[in-house]
């Protein structure tokens, strides 16, 4: 006879406890017991028993329990059970972190992390094999539109399984602040009912609410072409900026431009000569908002850098040449105000709109959606890959599902007010996806390949480098504690399923744009996780964030232009620049769905800082602990320089990257 300690931990969220009753079972190699409880779980507590088995059940393998209900199924948030032997036993751990809902017998390995075996009598191989079987019949693929990534098939958030969905406070949390949103909208919308809207100093009139203290210095600053300027490095979207290697052969430079001419070459010669070209829009579409016609254009910034390292516009092309139409005309910061101003307006328009579909919704949101549903397919509970995931997909498939239905849906936010709404987000989502590369996702390629590597004030580009070294330190003490050699990892068939699963279904053969079909090595495996890694948490987080400091002053970040791009200089005037930017609704939408996605969540899990133990055993610890160091010490030095900027740069700090995609 042994004495067995048992430990049931039940989740602290709302609902997470259940009245039904649970019977457990205890699993070892040499037999099985169950276990006399009267087991009813309460919310946020960890209840211990002891119980006395007559016979040796060996080495523990598995917990088995059911809930048993009546007449209503309360379902039970189980967050791990854990059991100590009799004598000198170790403690053995059993991961949950799941619902446990019906009467059906749910089975918990042991939480050491295994791979897959070639013995089919083993019991974890076995338990491994059910697992994806069941998993494969949940977590099915659907296309949302043709030639974009696929996603999770669920139509409302309600279809989601249930381990996919918020938790009780963050559903509340999420759709109070909707409604929050919608209120303070209305107010102002009354507010500015009786008053004028011809000046951009009436904009004030809706700036007020939820913004936050960077904001208040754009709203200062905007017009200032150090700060246009600047955004392009560390703004909203730090992604789109390149070094020249040659002038864009659609920078069409007319008779009487010599001398600029001259100046460009002069940087390009120089190494200090940078582009910005949204060529990506051209052609897209344009929104229709009640009624009143919407417009998109396509312009080329082209920038130099100062000898201090501050970047300064030099010329704009607002739209490409076009045969059909005359040489386009060329803005420069020395002509009239308020043309230098709209044409910037145009190219601060544009950038929302590559920003919003192709930097943040396609290349964060939802290539981790795919990685998230393959890691569900393909990767059972017991794999280290899954351990070291698991925790960078929570709530993943609800902010997308919801962003489906709510926000680039037809009628959604985009429709109601967004210049590429309408249908042209997904032609210009389709066009971004065609050019969507493996290396596009990984800062230290994507960088060189901008040639930003070095850049003085980069801050985004420094930051995302030092993040990229210490996560890829992280998996890299994961991945060998597992996989010794290279013939390993070509040997593990869950693993290189996974690898075809993103690649080739849920990325659409992306094969021809770099992403691996299979891993051939340990250092492929490694970079191939630090990318998934970095993208759902760092890489959204830059992305995301910078929506609250940028986007609440909407004239520095215009939603919709609501008049065709000007062609001369002269003849732009105060309600013409009135007349393009968003009307009163339209910044007052743009200004709520700012601070909805870009506000720190309440429930926020800052990078690494997960509770979940999915792993056991010191050694994953011993990784997981110094990646927590990393992390600390990168916060320290971010907070140390951002003291010493009139423009910190916060989005990167460790404490404000989310473990996941979540809003």
């Amino acid at each position: 006879m042994g004495r067995y300690r048992i430990r049931v931990a039940t989740g602290a969220w709302l609902f997470s406890g259940s009245h039904n009753r649970v019977q457990l079972w205890l699993v070892g190699a040499r037999g099985e017991a169950e276990l006399e409880l009267q087991l009813r779980p309460a919310r946020g507590e960890e209840e211990e028993f002891d119980r006395d088995v007559a016979e040796d059940l060996g080495l523990l393998q598995f917990v088995r329990l059911r809930k048993h209900h009546w007449l209503v199924d309360d379902a039970w948030f189980c967050d791990r059970i854990t059991v100590q032997g009799p004598g000198a036993c170790a403690e053995a751990a059993f991961p949950c972190y799941r619902w446990v809902q019906g009467e059906d017998i749910l089975s918990l390995p042991e939480g050491t992390a295994r791979l897959p075996g070639d013995n089919a009598l083993d019991v974890f191989q076995k338990h491994r094999e059910k697992e994806l079987k069941d998993r494969q019949q949940i977590y099915c693929w659907a296309t949302w539109k043709e030639g974009l990534p696929l996603t999770i098939a669920a139509e409302r958030k309600d279809d989601l399984p249930p381990n996919m969905r918020f938790h009780e406070e963050k559903r509340l949390d999420f759709e109070w602040t909707l409604k929050a949103g919608a209120l303070e909208m209305a107010l102002k919308r009354v507010y500015t009912l009786l008053s004028s809207w011809n000046c951009l100093e009436d904009f004030d009139q809706i700036f007020w609410g939820q913004k936050s203290a960077l904001a208040e210095k754009v709203h200062r600053c905007w017009q200032d072409d150090e700060l246009f300027a600047y955004q392009f490095v560390n703004g909203a979207n730090p992604m789109l900026l390149r070094r020249s290697t040659s002038l864009p052969s659609r920078l069409a430079l007319p008779s009487g431009m010599e001398e600029l001419r001259a100046q460009l070459e002069k940087e390009l010669q120089n190494g200090s000569l940078f582009e910005a070209d949204f060529i990506l829009l051209d052609g897209i579409p344009a929104n229709v908002i009640r009624g009143e016609k919407q417009y998109l254009a396509a312009p080329l910034v082209m920038l130099k850098m100062e000898p201090n390292g501050k970047l300064l516009p030099m010329v704009i092309q607002i739209q490409p040449p076009n045969p059909s139409s005359p040489t386009p005309t060329l803005f420069l910061p020395s002509d009239p105000p308020l043309a230098w101003l709209l044409a910037k307006s145009w190219v601060r328009n544009s950038d929302f709109q590559l920003h919003q579909l192709q930097y943040h919704l396609l290349n964060t949101h939802l290539v981790a959606e795919v990685i998230a549903v393959a890691t569900m397919r393909c990767l059972p509970g017991l794999h280290p890959i899954f351990k070291l995931l698991i925790p960078h997909i929570r709530y993943t498939m609800e902010i997308n599902t919801r962003a489906r239905t709510q926000l680039i849906s037809d009628g959604g936010i985009f429709d109601k007010a967004v210049s590429t709404g309408g249908g042209g987000h997904v032609q210009l989502l389709r066009r971004a996806t065609a050019q969507l590369t493996y290396c596009s996702l990984c800062p230290p390629d994507d960088l060189a390949d901008r040639g930003l590597l070095g850049l003085p004030g980069a801050l985004y580009a420094r930051d995302a480098l030092r993040l990229w070294e210490i996560i890829a330190r992280y998996v890299e003490g994961i991945v060998h504690l597992f996989y010794q050699r290279d013939d390993v990892v070509r040997g593990d068939p869950e693993l290189q399923a996974w690898c075809r699963e993103i690649t080739e279904v849920g990325l659409c053969q992306a094969q021809d744009r770099g992403f691996p079909v299979s891993f051939q090595s340990q250092s492929q495996l490694c970079h191939f996780l630090t990318m998934c890694v970095f993208t759902c948490t760092a890489q959204h987080a830059a992305i995301n964030q910078g929506q609250l400091d940028w986007y609440a002053w909407v004239p520095n970040a215009p939603c919709t232009m609501r008049m065709p791009p000007p062609t001369t200089k002269e003849d732009v005037t105060m309600a013409t620049v009135m007349g393009s930017l968003p009307d009163v609704q339209q910044a007052c939408l743009q200004m709520a769905i700012s601070w909805h996605l870009g506000r720190r969540q309440p429930d926020m899990v800052p990078l690494g800082h997960h509770k979940e133990k999915y792993f056991s055993g010191p050694k994953p610890k011993a990784v997981l602990n110094q990646f927590r160091t990393d992390l600390e010490n990168l916060e320290k030095e971010i907070t140390a320089r951002n003291e010493q900027l009139d423009w910190p740069y916060e989005y990167l700090k460790p404490s404000c990257i989310e473990n996941s995609v979540t809003i």
